[in-house]
């Protein structure tokens, strides 16, 4: 039995007496008015659902300003001068830096302008913005005055950002002239917001605009509310104009972020004052080592994701440290060494990124010579402590090949931590925590040795985070199993209790799942024997072969640790006999990445090896493309799976040209049109008679048998051998091409001395168990109109009457 590191014992204590816990942690930050109670449970009904469902909040009855703790606690303490913020912007080879003092006189100034230009406590304000130092400001400004930020990406479409205007209804927008995106020319934001403001209902009554030297906002129109946002400063500036903070209840909203639906409307996640307070404010010191003066946060993100709100606005502020804004890119802004020359530069401590930006610095710099030889060797890169990845999973090559060069080239016990965590947590639900000791006693500057690291895990869970493994029943599973990964309530003091005016879509999407036990996080995974989670895929990437389930991630995984692959994103392509089989997008860690979209036979092997050794023979891969920039991604990481699903689904079907969903939130568009491409060439040279639609196998197989045999697979269950069941299908009327049939009773399959009743049920493609019944075959014969129905394979338990699976595919 392994011995116990503080990190359990500080974890113990969040969760067996939350209250205690966070009590203490609260007493770190200046509350206005300090509340008596940490934490506080209630019940909320909700009218439409007729359902009521726990609800909790922090620090309900204390009172806090959150730009007071960032700036003017750290003012008032003696620190002013201090740097809070370095803005290194390649793009414009500009820097500047700011004291706590200088921050102070910005934001306080900038409050007084938003203040006469009619923002008040509890007003939204749209913050759209690039990666500036006025981007900072803002948010601070308008949290200043007790208002709410809701900060989207500089650079969405006119469409999406129309969307937020309407769903957060904000009085003003603040913006900038353009933004830069990497080596592109500048792009104009006047047009983007004057289309966005056209098409929203809602129409903010002041565009405030910072103007910059690479694109002007030209004119500035008056009549329509815009502004200038330089001579604002100026003309408050003379006039000795200031704003005092303003505090807020503890449960009111500091800032929302939208988040991604499945419905496709944006969902609002609203970050309560207190607890977002007080809980990052413990994280960085906590999990990511900073103590406050002298340590230095880069982390190389954009505000307009939860990363860049928390960890380069608000912790390294809270704690009193120094953090990077930077504007450029990992590559191209000049070349792959940027990273490394900005730890040099601003003696760095921790750092903070996205796995898929070592991946392109991996793409640039295979031999890490940037690394090494341009700024390693020189002993350039001993400030950092710690590099840390989240936004998505971390394979381990990636994680052992940063390690090696961390323990050659950085700090003494420099670690890679791979952590996870979403909008809706504010802050790590899992990580190794750097200065663990800080749990216990915050005021102790002690850093003892971390736990140890796990590559492609995300390390254990943080506390207050009460992270379990369940089944679809919501049961929890044996340790080393995967499951839905679920947490408990109350989550950490960072983490949402509600959406944006929509409780009931809070209900419907996290708890209901689950009858309010669980919060659901759309994540599958697993919690090993030493407490380690590792996140393998979100519960939709799941792919299932043959009946047996298999993680995306898992299968990335094992093919990333080929030396010549830099990259791979899998998804599931349809299969007639296995329903679906895993397919590989790949870019090769190469200089010259070859043409061809097909891997060569040798490397082909070698990666299928590498498959069946790692998962097993039956994740074989059914097909691999390679090629270079053709991998889509949203613009804070994430592997757009789902677009390059439909690309090869509809090339199963012969639509190569079929428009694809695409995301406002990706990164590159060119990346779709690459990957179509590549998949058109696969098709052409090799797929085509590899890869047919199983919809179109079944209608052909329909005129000659009557016969279609349907797959069912529940999700994360494996499927294994017989069950007793009776099926009820979705539709009011089972026909085929070989005849038609009212609802009722058709004969069984052979074998079964029962029969199927076909009645209406839930929505298409998906079937519901309304009774067990007896001496059921595997197999059940069936025609639907839509052709959904395949051979069955059940599970090794009786499923119980009113159990939901999903129709996985159509086969022959």
């Amino acid at each position: 039995m392994p011995q116990k590191h503080v990190q359990d014992d500080v974890y113990a204590a969040s969760i067996e007496d939350p209250e205690k816990f966070w009590m203490r942690q609260g007493q770190n930050l200046y509350w206005h008015k300090k509340p008596t109670q940490a934490f506080q449970r209630s019940a909320k009904f909700l009218k439409k659902s007729n359902v009521s469902h726990d609800s909790w909040s922090w620090y309900a009855d204390g009172e806090i300003s959150t730009t007071y703790n960032c700036v003017d606690r750290h003012v008032a303490n003696g620190n002013g001068d201090n740097v809070a913020i370095y803005w290194d912007s390649p793009v414009t080879n500009a820097k500047e830096q700011y004291t706590y003092k200088q921050l102070l006189e910005e934001v306080e100034t900038l409050a007084g302008v938003l203040r006469e230009e009619g923002v008040k406590k509890g007003d939204v304000v749209l913050i759209y913005m690039p990666m500036i130092p006025g981007a900072m400001f803002a948010m601070l400004a308008i949290a200043r005055l007790g208002a709410i930020h809701s900060v989207v990406f500089g650079g969405f479409s006119p469409a999406a950002l129309a969307q937020r205007i309407e769903a957060s209804r904000p009085v003003a927008i603040m913006t900038a002239s353009c933004g830069i995106e990497g080596s592109k020319k500048p792009t104009g934001y006047k047009s983007m917001i004057e289309e966005a403001v056209e098409k929203s209902k809602v129409k903010p009554s002041k565009t405030i605009v910072w103007q910059r030297d690479q694109l002007r906002w030209d004119p500035v129109v008056k009549e329509k509310g815009q502004r200038n946002w330089q001579r604002l400063i100026k003309s408050a500036k003379n006039r000795g104009l200031k704003a005092e903070a303003v505090p807020v209840k503890s449960g009111d909203g500091l800032y929302i972020i939208y988040t991604s639906g499945t419905t496709g409307l944006p969902k609002g996640v609203v970050r309560s004052a207190g607890g977002h307070a007080v809980g990052l404010n413990f994280s960085m010191k906590y999990l990511f080592g900073i103590h406050g003066p002298g340590d230095v946060q880069f982390t190389a993100s954009d505000i307009g994701w939860v990363v860049g709100h928390s960890y380069i606005v608000y912790a390294p502020l809270l704690v009193g440290a120094s953090t990077v804004l930077f504007e450029g890119k990992p590559v191209g802004t000049p070349d792959a060494s940027t990273f490394w020359r900005i730890i040099q530069d601003y003696k760095v401590t921790t750092m903070f990124t996205a796995p898929t930006a070592l991946r392109a610095i991996r793409r640039e710099d295979g031999d890490n010579e940037f690394f090494e030889n341009k700024y390693g060797e020189k002993g350039t890169l001993k400030s950092l402590r710690a590099l840390f990845l989240a936004g998505e999973r971390s394979e381990p090559s990636i994680v052992q090949m940063y390690q090696k060069l961390l323990s050659k080239h950085c700090a003494p016990g420099a670690i890679v931590v791979d952590n996870w965590w979403s909008s809706e947590s504010g802050s790590p639900i899992s990580g190794i925590a750097l200065s663990a000791p800080a749990g216990l006693d915050f005021s102790s500057s002690e850093r003892s040795k971390p736990l140890p690291i796990k590559p492609g895990s995300a390390g254990k869970a943080m506390p207050g985070f009460d992270v379990r493994i369940v089944d679809d029943s919501g049961k929890e599973v044996k340790r080393g199993e995967m499951g839905n990964i679920v947490m408990g309530i109350p989550l950490a003091p960072t983490a949402f209790t509600t959406l944006w005016e929509d409780e009931e879509r809070f209900y419907k999407g996290y708890m209901k799942r689950f009858d309010g036990k669980w919060i659901d996080t759309g994540d599958a995974g697993m919690i090993d024997e030493d407490g380690y989670i590792s996140i393998m895929s979100r519960a939709d990437d799941v792919i299932n072969v043959a009946a047996h389930r298999f993680s995306t991630g898992a299968i990335e995984q094992a093919i990333t640790t080929h030396p010549s692959i830099a990259e791979a994103a899998v998804v599931g392509i349809p299969d007639a006999l296995k329903g679906h089989l895993p397919f590989a997008f790949v870019t090769l860690a190469t200089h010259t990445h070859p043409e061809p979209a097909v891997l060569d036979d040798k490397l082909h092997s070698e990666v299928q090896k590498l498959v069946r050794e790692q998962i097993g023979a039956i994740a074989s891969l059914g097909g691999i493309i390679q090629g270079k920039a053709m991998i889509p991604k949203t613009r804070s990481g994430k592997t757009l799976r789902r677009v390059l699903r439909e690309l090869l689904e509809n090339a199963t079907h012969g639509e190569l040209d079929k428009e694809v969903n695409v995301p406002s939130t990706i990164e590159d568009r060119e990346a779709v049109n690459v990957a179509r491409e590549k998949v058109r060439e696969y098709f052409e040279v090799k797929g085509k008679d590899l890869h047919k639609a199983t919809e179109v196998r079944a209608k052909l197989f329909s005129t000659t048998r009557r016969t279609i045999h349907v797959l069912v697979a529940e999700s994360l269950v494996d499927l294994s051998s017989a069950s007793n069941v009776t099926l009820t299908v979705c539709k009011n009327k089972v026909s085929g091409e070989a005849g038609s049939y009212s609802p009722g009773w058709l004969p069984a399959a052979s074998g079964c001395s029962e029969r199927c009743q076909i009645a209406t049920a839930r929505p298409p493609r998906q079937l519901l168990v309304t009774q067990r019944c007896t001496n059921v075959s595997k197999r059940w014969h069936v025609i639907t109109d839509e052709f959904d129905i395949m051979e069955m394979m059940f599970l090794s338990q009786p499923w119980p009457p009113g159990k939901i699976v999903t129709i996985l595919r159509p086969s022959g």
